[in-house]
């Protein structure tokens, strides 16, 4: 066991000395070869990169669709499993679920499996049910509450309010359009009667 090595050789190695001549087995270039970046200071290498070439992972095929990224993982929990931690009539949910020691945190939500016999009663709260335990349960006198996902819907409050405003606004130019255009009248009108006055004069 590791334990065991590091108690005899111990816990730390020793740095490899480069560039201490010949005889060390790395003198002169200190293992990084001749020329080129990987022998200059501050290079670094991303990962993939294979000196210019086509990487490997764009040289081979890419075909279809997975949602493997998104897929959901669930704690899982058997009836067996509760019976053996619960007394009758108890209530079992995530919390209760983390203090007995069947799931280790609420990171993911909980599937209950029917998997096992269950006797007693006890009102299970989970993300997710198989219709074996729901089974077991109920006819063991006990309840299922399947907790419900609130589904995300964009709020369009804003946006119509918005909508109100530019109405609003647009009705507000349309009145005062005919004020405009008569006052516009009127000048144009005072204008051409001082012109046909002075060439008159």
């Amino acid at each position: 066991m590791i334990h065991e090595i590091t108690e005899k050789a111990g816990k730390y190695k020793a740095r490899k000395r480069i560039g201490r001549g010949h005889g060390s087995g790395s003198g002169k270039t200190s293992g990084r070869g001749h020329k080129g970046a990987g022998s200059r200071s501050g290079y670094s290498r991303r990962p993939g990169f294979e000196g210019g070439q086509m990487q490997y992972f764009r040289r081979i095929p890419k075909r279809g669709f997975t949602n493997a990224e998104f897929k959901t993982v669930y704690h899982i929990v058997n009836v067996a499993s509760l019976e053996s931690r619960f007394e009758k009539g108890a209530k079992v949910d995530a919390t209760a679920l983390v203090e007995a020691g069947l799931i280790r945190n609420f990171k993911n939500p909980v599937k209950v499996l029917g998997q096992g016999d269950l006797t007693i009663a006890l009102n299970v709260t989970a993300d997710k049910f198989s219709s074996s335990a729901v089974k077991k349960i109920e006819s063991a006198g006990g309840s299922v509450t399947v907790i419900e996902k609130k589904k995300w819907v964009r709020d369009r409050s804003g946006s119509a309010v918005k909508k109100e405003t530019s109405g609003s606004a647009q009705e507000t130019e349309t009145a005062n359009t005919p004020a405009t255009e008569a006052s516009e009248t009127t000048e144009t009108s005072d204008t051409t009667e001082a012109s046909e006055t002075e060439s008159n004069e």
